[in-house]
């Protein structure tokens, strides 16, 4: 059965309501045959995930906060404790190489909430995905401020999509 993992920091109200929403569509009724697995990004910290989990997954929900212009640090130790072991590669400068990893080719979702500005926290995890050679299923929600009904209505709609692709 095919696994979709949604990787999720979630450390306000805000986060919470719109990490439920992509879980809530990854479960959608019209999806079927898919394994929706949810780990807090910090997990990885705690040493509970590994990048086992991340190999083991079929595609990829990302959810982050945009803090100083950059994702959170408990989303960017995600990859800088997985990077090489998920197929990441660099090149000779220390730039996005070409991925050949077990990952690549894998369907990616992006949330992201911000007061004021999400750019920077959206290039930084594209920049990160794109040299796992992972490819974007769905746009990337961008939510500022207080989320409105069309927010939330993308955040379900990312869940569903990538679970979708996933099902076939």
């Amino acid at each position: 059965m095919p696994r979709l993992l949604v990787i999720h920091h979630s450390p306000t109200p805000t986060m919470q309501a719109l990490t439920s929403q992509v879980i809530a569509g990854a479960h959608d009724d019209a999806v079927a045959g898919v394994e929706v697995v949810v780990i807090p990004a910090l997990d990885f910290a705690s040493g509970q995930a590994d990048h086992e989990d991340l190999v083991t997954a079929d595609g990829y929900v990302l959810g982050t906060s945009a803090n100083f212009g950059y994702m959170s640090g408990a989303l960017k130790h995600v990859f800088d404790s997985t990077f090489l072991q998920i197929g990441g590669a660099l090149d000779a400068s220390g730039g996005a190489g070409d991925s050949g990893g077990a990952t690549r080719g894998r369907p990616l979702g992006l949330y992201v909430h911000g007061r004021y500005d999400t750019t920077g926290a959206v290039r930084s995890v594209l920049a990160i995905t794109g040299a796992l050679g992972w490819r974007q299923g769905f746009r990337n929600v961008e939510v500022l401020g207080e989320p409105t009904e069309s927010d939330r209505e993308s955040c379900y709609l990312l869940g569903g999509t990538i679970a979708t692709l996933l099902a076939g």
